[in-house]
Order: C-alpha cells, then structure tokens, then sequence
C-alpha cells in the first residue's frame, strides 16, 4: 500500500479504531481501554515531577522506520516542551527521546507491539522505547539502538524501581502498577 492511500484511509477511520502502517502493513489498533488511560497518567505524572522541561506527549503520530516510511501512533512520545508544535498529524520524530507503548488485551499485540514496533522504533533511532506490558505484568526498557535494533533490552516486574536511561533519564517505582494487574 503507498503511504498516500494509507494516508487517506486512516483520516477516514472511525473513531472506535486507530490505524498504522507498520513494516509497510496496515495494522488496526483499538481504542484505549480506562486502565491503559489510568497507566499512561500515572506515567505522566512522573515524567511532570522529575523532567518538567519534557512532554509526555499523548497518543502522537510519528514518521517512523527507515527513511520515514512507516506511521504509528504511539502511546506516549516523550520529547522537550514545544516539539510538536505546528507539526502535522504525522511529525518528523526528531526530538523524542523515549517512546512508550502499552500492551492492549487483543490478539495481536504480541506481532503488533513486541516487535513490529519495537523493530520500528528501533530502525527511526529512539534512544529508549518504554513497553509497559500490561499481559506479564512487566516493563520492558529498549535503549542504544544500532543498525536497526536495540543492543539493550531489560525487563522488570511490577512492583521493582526501574531506571530509565538517559537522554529519558526518570525513575519509575512501579509498585502503582500492581492496581491494574488482573
């Protein structure tokens, strides 16, 4: 499918879903369920409290993968204040230096996120991709990519202190998440 359709089709999307071109596929993605919102505020909140001079942007469209030709609508794009300002639907990823994803209780979210994202995000160069895998009750940590791949890849469970490596650079007691493990 050429971007342009891709384009195209998903300015006509229905509000109950969100599309991406991934790996030069069409993916449907679900609306976020009150949980996913839950985690991404509490998320939020942390990012506020230790970098202020940052925005944990909500649900951004970026231009990702090699040469820019994939589109995916992260959960959360952390990048100084005002970086996305007068950008389209579809920024330019420079300036982000963490993106952050959340598993979602649907059949694909093992293709669709633990590695067609993260090998997109990886090819675009984020320093350090933030899975919050809400299925194993765990966070994956993804930093230093290289050819197309992140080298480092360091999972916690809920409940542990987790470091986010520069240019992130926060902390995150996870022991919260505990009230959203079912």
């Amino acid at each position: 499918m050429p971007l342009d359709d891709f384009e195209a089709l998903e300015r006509g999307a229905p509000e109950t879903v969100t599309l991406e071109f991934i790996t030069g596929k069409l993916e449907v993605k679900p609306v976020p369920d009150g949980d996913h919102g839950a985690i991404f505020m509490w998320v939020l909140r942390q990012c506020m409290q230790q970098r202020p001079e940052l925005a944990l942007y909500p649900q951004r469209g970026l231009e990702v993968e090699r040469c820019r030709a994939g589109r995916a609508r992260v959960d959360g794009a952390l990048a100084p204040v005002g970086t996305f300002a007068g950008a389209g639907e579809w920024a330019d990823p420079a300036g982000v230096l963490m993106v952050l994803e959340m598993t979602s209780h649907d059949s694909d979210t093992n293709l669709r996120i633990r590695r067609e994202k993260r090998d997109g995000y990886a090819a675009a160069g984020f320093p350090v991709f933030l899975l919050i895998d809400r299925d194993r009750h765990a966070l994956t940590v993804y930093s230093q990519p290289e050819y197309g791949r992140y080298r480092l890849d360091l999972a916690f469970a809920y409940g542990t202190t987790v470091e986010i490596p520069d240019p992130g650079g926060i902390t995150l007691d996870t022991e919260p998440l505990k009230d959203f493990a079912a």
